[in-house]
């Protein structure tokens, strides 16, 4: 594959959430769709109240125009259109809906479920159609199990968690663009070593995206990207470790998605057994803001921790 078109996918992607920013993001602000914040989070965050939400907007349209242009439409294509656009609809509603009508919970449990798995079995057709491998390979191996129908099932369970996990990553200024850039970028290495040249395109011009919206989201943010962005990226990125065939490895290369869900976990289920929270806060990000760091330390650190999950990922894949 040329370099170029890589390149080419990444800047335009870039250039185009730069400049779609200050489009967007005063526009967020005229209809107020301004970010609620949590009472019992760190003191610091409070002064964020009313920031602009809804900023994953930015992120989708910059993803999909590169991806349109520098992409070929085949089955992969969409598969990747699938989730990306399909999950990032669910968050869009998720965020509509908190702040038109003022709901702090947006959609329901059961309507996000519905859409999820929606979007999830679509995801599972057009796989199907396309006749992809239901086998899945154990990261450091040469094994592998084909399981079959139950794949589709995995694939599901996949997708689920991948968009929740990196969900919950969301909740520091630029903290989830870089680690979501990373992760990324470790895919576009992987998927050229496949031949999955649609999933290196996509990877490509979603990193762009992110990082053009980072412009606007470092700290201190002038945007938010919420549900809108991170599902919409957990959903992409989901779909690129499965067109790759690295469903297990993203356990990995997403290794601070993956912290960042167990801590919510160990939190919740901590404290229903035994009435005691084993973080300060979660998800483990803000436990670290309510020990003292400051939230570029907090970034900064879980950035790095994303980079080493990412080479140890890339580490383990030479030896599948």
């Amino acid at each position: 594959m040329d370099i170029k078109v890589i390149l080419f996918a990444l800047g335009a992607s870039f250039l185009l959430a730069v400049v779609l920013g200050p489009l967007f993001i005063p526009l967020l602000r005229r209809m107020k769709f301004g970010q609620q914040i949590r009472s019992d989070g760190p003191q610091s965050h409070l002064k964020k109240k009313g920031t602009p939400t809804m900023g994953g907007i930015i992120i989708m349209l910059a993803m999909v125009i590169s991806f349109l242009k520098f992409a070929d439409h085949t089955m992969d294509f969409w598969v990747l259109i699938t989730a990306s656009l399909g999950f990032g609809l669910i968050g869009f509603l998720d965020d509509y809906i908190k702040i038109a009508f003022k709901r702090s919970l947006g959609l329901t449990a059961k309507q996000k479920l519905f859409g999820q798995l929606l979007f999830s079995v679509i995801m599972c057709v057009l796989l199907y159609q396309m006749e992809h491998s239901t086998a899945i390979a154990v990261p450091g191996t040469d094994l592998s199990f084909d399981l079959q129908w139950f794949y589709y099932i995995f694939v599901v369970i996949i997708l689920f968690a991948t968009s929740n996990a990196v969900n919950f990553t969301d909740g520091v200024d630029g903290l989830l663009s870089g680690t979501s850039a990373v992760a990324f970028g470790a895919f576009i290495l992987i998927a050229l070593q496949t031949a999955e040249y649609e999933s290196v395109v996509f990877s490509a011009a979603m990193i762009g995206a992110v990082l053009g919206f980072l412009v606007y989201n470092a700290h201190p943010a002038k945007v938010f990207m919420g549900d809108t962005g991170s599902l919409g990226i957990g959903g992409g990125l989901a779909a690129v470790a499965i067109l790759t065939k690295t469903e297990l490895l993203l356990i990995v290369i997403g290794g601070v998605f993956v912290l960042e869900m167990l801590s919510v976990i160990l939190q919740v289920g901590s404290f229903k057994l035994r009435g005691k929270r084993i973080f300060k806060m979660s998800p483990i990000h803000h436990h670290f803001e309510l020990s003292g760091w400051s939230e570029w330390k907090v970034v900064t650190s879980f950035w790095a921790v994303g980079i080493l999950f990412a080479a140890a990922g890339l580490a383990l894949y030479r030896f599948m």
